[in-house]
C-alpha cells in the first residue's frame, strides 16, 4: 500500500478512449483522477463516474505576471471554484502565464520586478478566494527548455519564492518533478527545500514525459525522501504511457509503493 494518494491525469493515458471512459478506467484501477480544463467537459457526467478528483486547472485566461490580465486570472479562478465544487476537487492549478496548447500565449524572454509584484498580489487575492471556498490554489513550475518556452517565473525556485512570499495557507506549489528535472535537477534536495510549500507533486520521467521507470529519474529514491520528510499528500502522474496505459499505471504505482 502506498503512503501517498496516487492520482493520474486523464488527459494523458488511455488516449484512445473518450474522457469519461478514461476516468472510469483510472478509477477502476484504484487511482484518483486529475483533469486539465473543466469548461469543455460535462462535469455532472464526470461526477457520476464515482471517481475521486484531486486537481484541475484553476483559471481560464490571463497571466498572473501581467497587470493587464491578472484580474482575469482572479475572475476566472473564482469561476473555477464553482466548477471544482461539482467534482469535489480540493486543488486548483495555476501557471504564472497563460498556456494555449501548451505554449505561452504571450511569450516573454525575461522576468521583471513588476512581474514578481503583480503575481504576488494576484496570488494573495486568489488565496482569499480559496480560503472562503476551502480549496487550495497551486502554482505549477514548468520547464522553458523543452515544453514551455517564453513563460517567466516558471522554474521551481521561482514558484517556491512566490508561494513563500505570499505566505497564504491556500496558495501552495504544484511541484512538477518532470519539469524540475529538465530545468533544475537535484530533485531530492528540491523536495526537501520546498517542504510545507508543496500542495501536490506531479511526476513523469525524463526524457519523453512517460511513466516512472522509462528514463533517468530514480522515483523510488524520491519516494523514500518524501516518506522521510513526512509527506503523505497526492502524487499525480502527469505523463504519457510509453506503451500500454494499464501497464504504465502499474509502473507508476510500483515506484511509489
Amino acid at each position: 500500500m502506498s503512503a501517498f494518494q496516487l492520482a493520474v491525469s486523464s488527459e494523458m493515458v488511455f488516449t484512445e478512449l473518450p474522457i469519461l471512459d478514461r476516468v472510469r478506467r483510472i478509477h477502476d484501477l484504484g487511482f484518483a483522477v486529475e483533469i486539465w480544463s473543466w469548461h469543455d467537459k460535462d462535469l455532472e457526467a464526470l461526477r457520476a463516474t464515482g471517481a475521486t478528483f484531486t486537481s484541475m486547472t484553476g483559471y481560464l485566461r490571463g497571466d498572473l505576471i501581467d497587470p493587464q490580465t491578472a484580474d482575469e486570472v482572479v475572475r476566472t479562478a473564482e469561476l473555477s471554484i464553482t466548477a471544482a465544487e461539482t467534482l469535489g476537487v480540493s486543488r486548483l492549478n495555476l501557471h504564472t502565464a497563460e498556456l494555449v496548447d501548451g505554449q505561452a500565449a504571450r511569450p516573454r524572454q525575461r522576468a521583471t520586478g513588476q512581474m514578481w509584484l503583480t503575481a504576488a498580489k494576484a496570488l494573495q487575492r486568489i488565496g482569499e478566494l480559496g480560503a472562503r471556498a476551502g480549496v487550495t490554489f497551486c502554482v505549477e513550475n514548468l520547464n522553458t527548455i523543452v515544453d514551455h518556452p517564453g513563460v517567466p517565473l516558471a522554474r521551481a525556485k521561482d514558484t517556491l519564492a512566490l508561494v513563500e512570499g505570499v505566505g497564504h495557507p491556500h496558495v501552495k506549489m504544484m511541484l512538477d518533478l518532470y519539469h524540475a528535472q529538465i530545468g533544475e535537477g537535484n530533485l531530492i534536495e528540491l523536495v526537501r527545500r520546498c517542504g510545507d510549500a508543496i500542495g501536490e507533486i506531479q511526476v513523469a520521467d525524463v526524457p519523453g514525459r512517460c511513466e516512472p521507470g522509462t528514463g533517468e529519474i530514480s522515483y523510488p529514491a524520491i519516494a523514500n525522501a518524501l516518506r522521510d520528510m513526512g509527506y503523505t499528500g497526492t502524487i499525480g502522474l502527469e505523463g504519457w504511457a510509453s506503451g500500454d496505459s494499464e501497464a504504465a499505471l502499474e509502473r507508476f504505482r510500483a515506484a511509489f509503493t
